[in-house]
């Protein structure tokens, strides 16, 4: 008999594989595969009860109706669509079925609203000689602000690239640094940069494992800190923009350093994707990813759903038809007037 494998994940938009647990056996039929999926997910998914708050989720009765289109007569782009259709009602980023014909993705995080991002708009910002720092790109602007595009944390972020941007900016009399967009990657390089906008030891929130099959069965929560880098850092004022675009590992970096005394977070909610996930397989071998550990901001609530930020903000159709990011306006404004107090 073949045995499941799940593998834990870092807070990514891709697959990546790692340690292992393992699932009970289900005949490889179309009502093996669709009772495989509902009980793996009944019993490791992690954010049953809050979406059932939320959106009013009932998995039992998901099973009851998504059960009555499955049959043996249907083909496996059919099942696929209904196993689809079945993990979306979580209306969770993280949730990804892959078949090898096609891969579900729930982009609802973002595509039900507003993108607030132009990156054509923002490369003429950039210009044609911005500076790289592995995944920053940065410039100076004409009023002496730094402007530091972050696009993704897929890749590592090292220090002495870091260090290198904050030395070269360093006499800016602040920061935009621009997120938007940025669907997640590596948590330890979200955490390496949030380390470079904080002082002191700062408690970012806390972490709580499933240790059983039952909805509410999980760990008592560990607090979770983020230590200052040891060496250069930003200290001036810095504003950092969002929108639902900025998914799971960037979700977190904005955790970590909402409420830091010289940070002011600008734009729209985040896409959330708090979930660390992880990654299993049915018996037909359909990878299957799902939330498995819950990451609670530090006044102990979800941020699944995404942060608010400081100060809200839409883009404007006018200022985009001029060429004008209304985002990066408001915070070369905002910096200004804050470096004048």
């Amino acid at each position: 008999m073949k045995k499941t494998i799940a593998y834990i994940l870092t807070l990514v938009t891709v697959f990546s594989f790692g340690s292992c647990i393992t699932e009970d056996e289900y005949d490889n039929s179309n009502r093996g595969n669709f009772e495989a999926l509902w009980r793996l997910m009944d019993e490791h998914y992690c954010f049953f009860d809050y979406k059932q708050k939320e959106l009013g989720v009932d998995w039992n009765e998901v099973h009851t109706r998504y059960s009555a289109y499955v049959n043996e007569k249907m083909t496996q782009k059919q099942l696929f669509e209904v196993l689809c259709n079945m993990v979306a009602e979580l209306k969770d980023g993280h949730v990804n079925i892959g078949a090898p014909f096609d891969i579900a993705r729930n982009w609802s995080y973002f595509e039900d609203f507003p993108l607030n991002y132009n990156d054509s708009i923002v490369n003429l910002y950039l210009g044609h000689d911005y500076n790289i720092a592995s995944g920053l790109k940065f410039v100076i602007l004409d009023d002496n602000i730094a402007y530091v595009r972050c696009e993704s944390f897929d890749k590592a972020i090292g220090d002495g690239n870091i260090s290198h941007m904050i030395n070269i900016v360093g006499l800016c009399r602040g920061m935009i640094l621009d997120i938007r967009d940025n669907g997640g990657g590596q948590l330890t390089t979200a955490h390496r940069l949030a380390a470079r906008l904080i002082d002191e030891k700062t408690l970012i929130g806390y972490v709580s494992h499933k240790t059983g099959k039952g909805h509410n069965d999980f760990s008592t929560p560990i607090a979770e800190y983020l230590e200052p880098y040891d060496g250069l850092r930003w200290n001036k004022p810095v504003v950092i923009l969002t929108n639902r675009g900025c998914f799971s590992a960037t979700n977190d970096f904005v955790k970590c350093v909402k409420g830091a005394p010289n940070v002011t977070i600008i734009g729209d909610r985040t896409g959330g994707g708090s979930g660390m996930p992880f990654h299993s397989e049915i018996p037909n071998g359909w990878s299957v990813r799902y939330s498995a550990v819950v990451y609670y901001d530090k006044d102990m609530k979800h941020t699944e759903f995404g942060i608010e930020p400081d100060i809200s903000l839409q883009m404007s159709g006018a200022e985009t038809s001029h060429g004008k990011d209304t985002y990066i306006e408001y915070a070369r404004r905002y910096l200004i007037t804050q470096s004048m107090e």
